[in-house]
């Protein structure tokens, strides 16, 4: 007799977390915050062009772009951050119209050393500027075609380890080297990272408040299936992007019974889209989760508003005399107290103290955690992505045909 079943018991926290203990040995994103960076602190320095162009799509982008876009209000950047991550030819020729290509540096990521885009988009490139060893970086898995590239033009190669997913490999040399390209203190980043993990794998705030969310998701899929982040500034939309990225190709599997599993992961922007996505919040259908992620303002930003006599019509209906600084913040409190009066919509809140490295990478760092341990609770391979493989290889079909 053989018995079957498509569920399974969701196990204890102790037992997640041994799982999660036992990852660190074969899964690379656990232990890049203790890596050594000399190496590439000290190569970047030599990189004086004064636009540094990121040739890499999805995971090869999404979290560098997260970083650079969220640090990019304070920041004092020594050089100029470009992006090409699209396939999209009048994106592309628009960014490159934009930039002094001799006077540019081009970093070239691709985890597998065979993205089709990346490829795409280099050769692309190419035939507005030589691409060669004085100018370009290339970012890699050893022995890669990529790898293979840099090696035959003696352009400068660092590598991805293999164990290292894309989406999960922006502290790696992937966001890293960009990164401290134009100014950004790796440093920082790594000293945020590592933060969270001692924490958490001391079980302290991190494990706690981790733990407690990935149970609570896990116990209430069925009911809540679509997460939510709610971010107060419109310098976190890189970060939503590179959040979206990282739940829905990291979870959404078929788990240890061959039963589909998947979290839907939605990215808001405050407060544009309280006059959209928020009516359906409030009165649509209760499968939501809701994370609000909010930076506290220094009042640096605040500009004091007089009142004028033109104005006096709006101020009696709607406006008042209030900066903006005042105003996001109050959006969001009243936001999210609109929400708690609902009782049934699970909300959280996450407040970042100071736009910095050290703490977008805390905030990063720990997301990686919490989808960790979702996975685990899952009990799906958190790390492949067999779902996006099928549409690759009919795309190889069809570029072979055009040979």
């Amino acid at each position: 007799m053989k018995y079957s079943r498509n569920f399974y018991q969701i196990k204890s926290n102790d037992e997640i977390f041994t799982i999660i203990k036992g990852e660190k040995s074969k899964i690379g994103y656990y232990n890049l915050p203790f890596q050594d960076i000399s190496e590439i602190k000290k190569y970047c320095l030599s990189i004086k062009a004064n636009y540094i162009v990121l040739i890499g799509l999805g995971g090869s982008s999404l979290g560098t772009k997260a970083i650079f876009e969220f640090l990019d209000p304070t920041f004092k950047y020594e050089k100029k951050l470009v992006f090409l991550d699209t396939s999209d030819p009048r994106k592309i020729n628009n960014c490159l119209s934009k930039i002094d290509l001799t006077n540019s540096h081009f970093v070239v990521v691709s985890k597998s050393g065979k993205t089709i885009e990346v490829n795409a988009i280099l050769k692309h490139v190419d035939n507005f500027v030589d691409i060669n060893n004085k100018n370009s970086t290339v970012i890699s898995e050893l022995e890669s075609p990529l790898h293979k590239f840099a090696s035959k033009n003696k352009i400068p190669f660092f590598e991805i380890k293999k164990n290292i997913g894309g989406r999960f490999s922006v502290f790696s040399p992937v966001g890293l080297i960009p990164l401290a390209m134009v100014g950004i203190k790796i440093d920082l980043l790594l000293s945020g990272c590592r933060k969270v993990h001692d924490d958490f794998f001391s079980q302290g705030g991190y494990y706690k408040n981790i733990f407690e969310k990935a149970r609570f998701i896990v116990e209430n899929k069925s009911r809540f299936s679509i997460n939510t982040l709610f971010s107060y500034s419109s310098f976190l939309e890189g970060f939503n992007r590179w959040y979206v990225q990282l739940w829905a190709e990291s979870l959404g599997k078929k788990n240890v019974n061959e039963t589909r599993q998947g979290l839907t992961p939605i990215g808001l922007i405050g407060p544009e889209d309280q006059h959209s996505f928020l009516q359906l919040i409030c009165d649509g259908v209760r499968n939501k989760t809701i994370t609000f992620i909010t930076i506290d303002q220094d009042g640096s930003d605040k500009q004091k508003i007089t009142s004028k006599d033109k104005f006096s019509d709006l101020n009696s209906s709607s406006a008042y005399d209030v900066d903006l600084v005042t105003l996001l913040k109050l959006q969001s409190i009243s936001t999210m107290e609109s929400l708690l009066m609902q009782d049934d919509i699970p909300i959280d809140m996450i407040k970042i103290p100071t736009i910095d490295e050290y703490n977008i990478a805390k905030l990063m760092y720990s997301f990686q955690l919490l989808t960790s341990c979702i996975g685990a609770f899952l009990q799906i391979n958190t790390y492949n992505q067999p779902g996006v493989e099928d549409g690759k290889k009919i795309l190889f079909s069809k570029l072979k045909k055009l040979q």
